[in-house]
């Protein structure tokens, strides 16, 4: 079973998120764990814990169908000890959030060399960032999500994505999220089938099936390996439709968090529509 989604608001508490996700006809989502423009916020209520797992299940809702996001503000590889070491205390935080809510997953952007460091160095503090995490926590799979390789941003190489898990200690608790905007537009083509193949073909080549655990599926408003991160509606970018209907054709994509970001929510329940409408096909 495919199961598809969106990104959804966690407006007046992380409570609310699988109650937004069944408005709009989801079988999936994402969210954050917390304001993601701030470092600090207030620990979970009783309360919030106890009513989101209460949504979860009368929303159908399993832990593997949710694929939260930490902040944007992280860097697990910046080049500066003391930013690095705020980085690492946020992410330990968001993890033990999402343990708390009964979730699997939080999904990442691997990190940034801004500029001060190469990129091999950033991947090493990067994987050393992880696995201190992980020793710190349990039962939350760090997932790695591929990106754009806009400015200094790390993990646009499905290379760069393996040299981690290589070097995370603990494997059973690392996975990838590929979204596809970012897969597009760091040079990986997924417009024609013979394309789509071809980078799937390389993804588990060079990473493997087995640690993928979600997908984000995005448009794109740019070109083929600009190297620009900007998601566009279904159908409306130079992606075109379909990369979408191969995905939602393809058995190795079953049951796991398949999470729309594009731009114009209000969209979302007709662009899950129309992704479950592929599969009939």
């Amino acid at each position: 079973m495919k199961r598809v989604g969106a990104h959804v608001s966690i407006a007046g508490g992380v409570q609310n998120a699988p109650l937004n996700a069944r408005k709009i006809g989801a079988k999936a989502f994402a969210m954050f764990t917390k304001n993601q423009r701030q470092w600090h916020a207030k620990p979970y209520t009783e309360e919030q814990i106890e009513q989101f797992r209460a949504n979860m299940e009368e929303c159908g809702f399993r832990p593997q169908d949710v694929l939260p996001h930490d902040s944007y503000l992280i860097n697990l590889g910046h080049p500066e000890p003391e930013a690095r070491a705020k980085s690492l205390k946020a992410f330990i935080d968001e993890l033990h959030r999402c343990h708390q809510l009964g979730l699997v997953y939080l999904n990442f952007h691997p990190g940034s060399h801004l500029r001060k460091i190469d990129e091999e160095t950033c991947l090493d503090l990067i994987a050393d960032s992880i696995n201190r995490a992980l020793e710190q926590t349990t039962g939350v799979t760090a997932v790695i999500e591929n990106t754009a390789g806009q400015g200094s941003n790390l993990g646009y190489r499905f290379e760069h994505l393996a040299y981690l898990i290589e070097r995370v200690e603990d494997r059973s608790r690392v996975g990838v999220c590929l979204d596809t905007c970012h897969t597009f537009t760091a040079g990986y083509d997924l417009r024609t089938r013979e394309t789509y193949e071809e980078t799937m073909r390389s993804f588990d080549e060079i990473v493997g099936f087995s640690y993928l655990r979600g997908l984000h599926l995005n448009d794109s408003k740019v070109e083929l390996g600009s190297r620009v991160d900007r998601h566009e509606n279904l159908g409306k970018g130079k992606l075109g439709l379909e990369p979408f209907r191969f995905i939602m054709q393809d058995e190795r994509m079953e049951e796991m968090p398949l999470v729309l970001e594009t731009i114009d929510d209000e969209l979302w329940p007709e662009e899950i529509r129309l992704l479950y409408s592929f599969v009939e096909e």
